[in-house]
């Protein structure tokens, strides 16, 4: 159950809260002041949970209010996900953004109260609407409203293939270079080692990136080309899912963790190795369309 600070309704639900609004619009109902309060608390608050998910359950928001008779009225369509309507941008004016793209990462609930504020609120309401549900957001979807880091919502996109390749290099001297021909490393096999290592970092992204998402991968490839006329180990990963967000991190986490492995094993010949530039090669899928490096 969600509550705005700027709806003015406390826990104990007294007043009719935005989000129990949401469920009984889907649901095309209309309950006054006193019928709503008239209902158990338990129900009340049924209600606001079912107005806070992604997908209002109708027939439960039906059951729950029957017993308070409410008026039947026309089903509010929910505003579009792609891009805030004019009257809302209209209403907040230039000197409050809402890009298509930060519109999209709000919940169901925000755009809908949003757009509720909109209509025939005050201009204060409506700045306090836009503090309270954007604020801090407009400049970086990565950002609460209040300023704090979180992690974005991807809960409403639609899963798509999604696929990226980045590289890295491992610069060694001579000794390095020489184990790393020979196969011969204490360790064991640094080429095979360091091959797992990218495949399994790259299933732990979102354990090593705190703002990744766990996505569930259908595919990792760590190749290894030894470039012995400039001294280097040439790393290139591909990975790829079917999911709602893109898999670049994956890749170069991959590429990372194999460079990593291959310092780890290759250090008692030479510390003075250097790794890098690692770096995105191509990314395809998702809503920002094709990359090529």
């Amino acid at each position: 159950m969600k509550l705005y600070g700027f709806d003015e309704v406390g826990e104990g639900l007294e007043l009719l809260p935005l989000a129990a609004r949401r469920a009984l619009d889907a649901a095309g109902l209309k309950l006054g002041r006193e019928a709503w309060a008239a209902l158990p608390l338990e129900a009340r608050e049924a209600l606001a949970s079912e107005g806070s998910a992604h997908d209002v359950d109708t027939a439960r928001v039906r059951d729950l209010c029957a017993a308070a008779k409410p008026q039947t009225v026309a089903v509010r369509t929910e505003p579009a996900a792609d891009r805030a309507p004019a009257e809302v941008l209209s209403a907040l004016g230039e000197a409050r953004p809402l890009p298509a793209a930060l519109w999209s990462s709000l919940s169901a609930l925000d755009r809908y109260a949003l757009s509720k504020a909109a209509e025939r609120s005050t201009p204060e309401r409506v700045d306090a609407a836009y503090r309270e549900i954007v604020g801090a957001t407009v400049l970086s979807t990565h950002l609460s409203p209040q300023g704090t880091v979180r992690m974005v919502s991807v809960g409403q996109k639609e899963p798509t293939l999604r696929r990226a390749q980045a590289e890295s290099f491992v610069s060694l001297s001579s000794a390095g270079l020489q184990r790393l021909r020979d196969g011969n490393a204490k360790k064991g096999d640094v080429l095979a080692t360091a091959r797992i290592a990218g495949i399994q970092a790259a299933k732990r992204t979102a354990d090593w990136i705190p703002l990744c998402h766990s996505i569930t991968l259908t595919r990792v490839e760590v190749e290894l080309e030894l470039q012995a006329e400039s001294s280097r180990l040439h790393i290139v990963t591909t990975a790829e899912a079917l999911d709602r967000t893109g898999v670049e991190m994956e890749a170069l986490v991959a590429a990372s963790a194999a460079a990593l492995t291959v310092y780890d094993m290759l250090k008692a010949y030479d510390r003075g190795m250097e790794l890098g530039p690692t770096r995105l090669l191509a990314k395809s899928g998702g809503r920002s369309g094709d990359y090529r490096r």
